[in-house]
């Protein structure tokens, strides 16, 4: 990854320089589903009628969310009402609907709890409260990313070096108090799902890990792609993987 120019360093930085409580949300929910449902939450803020709605008996709300009969529309609708109803009730009803929700309002519930846990903390708490969230969600106060690392000059890995890779990763990003969820080494690339605490410095934190393996044959590019929104799929690392090499034979 290129530092880009410092992309990263301003991430890091608006977070170091932040004195409050961070919300992370943990679950994976597509991007553009976070959006869609910022912007329903708050059409349904702006609706003069919402107010009577929340003032009817939680209950019955709860009943319908529950009741098999319900559209999968009119479930959304009473999650975003709870959510913005900045109720105790309505709270630890979106709490425990999320042990086990509906698969097809499975992220809505979700979304719906975490608004409801800012909203109630910034009534009960002075300290100031940041919402955080990416297509791979997180944990506490780490973020989940995605990283791809190619082969250097696309060579296949030897043993030796597949070895240290899985000896180098785990140890180096281990005492940055990084947790390793997936590593996985194919014939040219190597694969990395982790979560990093926030105020962490990724890229130096990669770029370490990396320089400490290439001490063993400079087998690892320096340069890699690395996300939060979503792991690529096999094709895509596929599709990059033919590229450099159609690059590295056009400029030879």
């Amino acid at each position: 990854m290129k530092e880009n120019n410092d992309v990263f360093k301003k991430f890091r930085d608006s977070f170091s320089k932040f004195d409050g409580h961070l919300h992370i949300l943990e679950q994976r929910v597509p991007v553009e589903r976070q959006m869609e449902y910022f912007k329903y939450s708050e059409n349904l803020r702006k609706d003069p009628s919402t107010s009577d709605v929340l003032n009817t008996d939680i209950q019955i709300l709860e009943e319908k969310l529950y009741d098999p009969q319900s559209t999968p529309e009119y479930k959304k609708y009473i999650l975003s009402l709870f959510a913005i109803s900045r109720q105790v009730r309505a709270y630890r009803i979106l709490e425990e609907y999320a042990q086990e929700p509906d698969a097809d309002v499975a992220d809505w519930t979700y979304m719906a709890l975490m608004e409801s846990r800012i909203a109630l903390e910034s009534e009960l708490s002075d300290e100031k409260q940041i919402y955080i969230s990416t297509g791979l969600g997180g944990k506490k106060e780490k973020l989940r990313f995605y990283v791809l690392v190619l082969a250097n000059e696309l060579k296949p890995f030897q043993e030796y070096q597949k070895k240290v890779i899985e000896r180098e990763f785990p140890y180096s990003l281990e005492k940055a108090d990084c947790e390793i969820e997936r590593l996985t080494i194919g014939e040219k690339y190597m694969e990395l799902v982790f979560l990093i605490p926030v105020r962490a410095n990724i890229k130096q934190t990669l770029d370490r890990v990396i320089n400490e393996c290439n001490q063993y044959g400079n087998f690892l590019s320096s340069v890699f792609t690395i996300t939060n929104v979503k792991e690529l799929s096999t094709e895509e690392v596929e599709e990059i993987i033919k590229k450099n090499e159609r690059n590295s034979q056009a400029s030879h």
